[in-house]
């Protein structure tokens, strides 16, 4: 009877959809135990290589030895790489690092993530990654989560969040505020340290 429905044009509400999984100090032990026993070597070379720098899957399989600059430890993705379409700087840290003498650091070119089977570069590891991710009791633990845990471990150590978004490279301030919850451990001490002056 109606020409026309009476509810087009209204917007619909803004549905949070996100989904963080966070694993605790049990999980992360049963996850690293799987990582560094596990016989998909690469693969779990990989994912530790995710959780030790942030960085995305695509980014890290994209990643080459000329992008690495070993000496200041630092990783540069380009900007044709990078989600946000801008060069960033990612700091590598001894697990990093570990990662890429696994895969035979110096190498002078090409892709630094190599199937030994094919000869090329990974272009996924999801299958093997839904194994890992089983045999360490976490089935609904995603690659990029790795990211988030990456992001957690610097926030519940007292990193700003300025410096998660810097290096995590995101290009808006409110992406990174969702880890702001994270610091409540640290939040909580700064008001204690009133009730100490009280």
């Amino acid at each position: 009877m109606l020409e026309k429905n009476p509810v087009k044009g209204v917007p619909l509400f803004n549905v949070d959809n996100q989904v963080e999984h966070y694993v605790d100090e049990a999980e992360l032990a049963r996850l690293v135990d799987v990582l560094q026993t596990d016989p998909n070597r690469n693969v779990c070379q990989i994912a530790t290589f995710l959780l030790a720098t942030g960085c995305r899957l695509n980014e890290a399989l994209q990643a080459t030895w000329e992008q690495l600059d070993l000496g200041s430890r630092v990783w540069k993705i380009p900007a044709l790489n990078s989600k946000s379409k801008r060069i960033r700087s990612v700091p590598l840290n001894d697990t990093a690092l570990s990662v890429l003498r696994y895969f035979g650091a110096g190498a002078s070119s090409g892709w630094i993530f190599i199937n030994p089977r094919s000869g090329e570069r990974y272009t996924t590891i999801t299958k093997v990654w839904f194994w890992i991710r089983d045999r360490a009791g976490l089935p609904k633990l995603r690659l990029h989560d790795l990211r988030h845990q990456y992001a957690s471990f610097l926030v519940n150590s007292g990193r700003t969040l300025y410096e998660v978004q810097q290096i995590l490279g995101h290009s808006d301030p409110s992406v990174t505020t969702r880890y702001a919850h994270l610091s409540l451990d640290a939040l909580r001490d700064a008001s204690d340290s009133a009730s100490v002056l009280i």
